[in-house]
């Protein structure tokens, strides 16, 4: 059964972009519990297994409500963000807003009225619940999120970056066809189809236009939330994670150090993924001038590309790079 929103004018309007770590954090922690695992995830997933083996984290109020044999989850966790890009602060700070009614009412939504354990002992003491349980993913984003969260949050920005582009190019209905292939706009709907998608028995939206939230640690799949304390987020697979993990990670081809020499197919390589300098002097062992110098002869020669977001300036490979390099791994 497709998911149907009325997006008009006025929404579409208000309708914005944002990143949150909250959402990589959540997301993340459903990956490591088989939910709707996506393989693109897979050298991560590993990274996470081992970092765990040794030192567990507690989530013992958290992972019951992420984790739960059920087609949702409840919203309050991760709350739409506030601005275009938050820190994992303030998205936590919006999770300990959430009323104690709203609290119930999302896990009456998620469990129905007779709730498990984990959910019973949150709606019986929302605010010491929602305290415990914010404590817990910031440990959890300390330790699995943050140590990546640079390369993370340039992925996310480029995705960003194309999709305003996009919708430039061709309005709203090109956005949202472009943004997942189960998406549609179309005189004033938006429309999830598909069979892996379910229907949330509440249908009301929260304040406003849609906050559109890419992902990197997610599922193949697009996630909206429309019973929200906020505003109705959509959350969608970012575009490049595919050579997150794996950028920088083997030997440059032949061909490319030849005719560039090793660093600067090395940043071919690296550059799969977007990246900003510091990420790349980093993952090569140069230094930051000495990227920016090799940057500024593939940038002259049409290989590789550089957006500003916010304060940083974001390097990608343009489909010329990307063929010399060859194929990704």
């Amino acid at each position: 059964m497709a998911l149907t929103i009325d997006l008009g004018v006025a929404e579409l309007a208000a309708t914005r972009f944002a990143i949150s770590p909250l959402s990589e954090t959540v997301s993340g922690l459903q990956q490591l519990g088989d939910v709707d695992r996506h393989p693109i995830n897979l050298r991560w997933l590993r990274w996470a297994a081992d970092e765990l083996a040794g030192r567990p984290l507690d989530l013992s109020r958290t992972l019951p409500l992420l984790v739960n044999g059920r087609s949702s989850w409840p919203e309050f966790l991760v709350p739409a963000p506030l601005g275009a890009g938050t820190s994992i602060e303030e998205d936590l700070a919006a999770l300990r807003r959430t009323t104690a009614r709203q609290v119930r009412a999302s896990l009456r939504r998620v469990f129905g009225e007779e709730l498990p354990d984990a959910a019973a002992t949150l709606a019986a003491r929302p605010a010491a619940g929602l305290r415990a349980i914010a404590e817990e993913l910031r440990a959890a984003h300390d330790r699995l999120i943050a140590p990546h969260w640079s390369r993370i949050r340039a992925v996310l920005d480029a995705d960003v970056i194309y999709r305003a582009r996009q919708l430039a190019a061709g309005g709203a209905e090109r956005l949202f066809t472009d943004l997942h292939p189960d998406l549609h706009w179309r005189d004033g709907r938006l429309t999830l189809e598909g069979t892996r998608y379910r229907t949330e028995r509440a249908v009301n939206r929260g304040p406003g236009g849609l906050v559109l939230i890419p992902v990197v640690l997610g599922s193949p799949y697009v996630l909206i939330k429309k019973s929200t304390s906020t505003q109705t987020t959509v959350r969608y697979p970012a575009r490049g994670v595919g050579a997150l993990w794996t950028a920088g990670t083997r030997a440059p081809a032949g061909g490319a150090i030849r005719l560039l020499g090793r660093v600067r197919a090395g940043l071919l390589e690296a550059l799969r993924s977007p990246a900003t300098t510091t990420d790349l002097a980093r993952a090569l062992g140069v230094t930051p001038s000495a990227v920016s110098q090799h940057l500024g002869v593939l940038r002259e020669s049409g290989l590789v590309a550089r957006e500003r977001s916010g304060r940083n300036v974001l390097y990608m490979t343009t489909a010329l790079g990307a063929s010399l390099s060859g194929p990704p791994a």
